[in-house]
């Protein structure tokens, strides 16, 4: 009689009363890459599909085109809005002051012009609704939602503005083939199909 193969053994971090803090996210051990806290809970990012990564780079690489030199473009940096929650946005622009360290690991949401979340199947409802709200609520003045479009699957950037007085995003439009905005600074990004194709 031959044994069978020992399954793997997982040891998953029980969540302390009260829930994680941000804290946390930087001493528990072996926890995987990207791991984000949403309300003192743990969330895992799962593997990304193409579309994904290439979107994330095209955004980066334009923002960076475009940035005035007191910002800095970040790709998926932890977050913190308060002690329970450290997402972390697929793009973030951040103030240029805020760098102290090539070791960081995190900005805070003071330090946060942009926040971008590029909408992947496991996450639509944190990318579309828990977290715009904890941006907004933290006082973040602007956040994208980029989403596939159906067909040709260009990305789609829903573009939002804080609306200080109700500290939620309003939308100020929906941008398809290319992203033109005055605001946060001026960008003029071409995000149709054939330039993802090329990445």
């Amino acid at each position: 009689m031959t044994a069978k193969p020992a399954q793997p053994q997982y040891s998953w971090p029980v969540p302390p009363q009260g829930g994680f803090t941000v804290d946390d996210l930087s001493t528990l051990p072996d926890l995987p890459p990207h791991t984000e806290l949403l309300d003192g809970s743990l969330v895992f990012v799962s593997p990304q599909r193409d579309f994904h990564s290439v979107v994330i780079d095209l955004l980066v690489a334009g923002l960076r085109v475009a940035v005035p030199a007191r910002y800095r473009i970040r790709r998926e940096m932890t977050v913190v809005l308060d002690r329970h929650n450290g997402p972390e946005p697929d793009v973030c622009v951040v103030r240029a002051e805020a760098k102290v360290s090539a070791k960081q690991t995190r900005y805070v949401a003071d330090d946060v012009l942009l926040a971008i979340e590029v909408v992947s199947p496991d996450s639509e409802g944190r990318d579309r609704d828990a977290k715009p709200r904890k941006y907004a609520a933290a006082g973040i003045v602007h956040f994208w939602l980029v989403e596939m479009a159906e067909g040709n699957g260009h990305p789609v950037v829903h573009v939002y503005e804080l609306d200080p007085l109700t500290r939620s995003y309003a939308l100020t439009g929906i941008h398809h083939e290319r992203l033109k905005l005055a605001a946060p600074f001026t960008i003029d990004l071409d995000i149709s199909s054939e330039v993802l194709d090329a990445l």
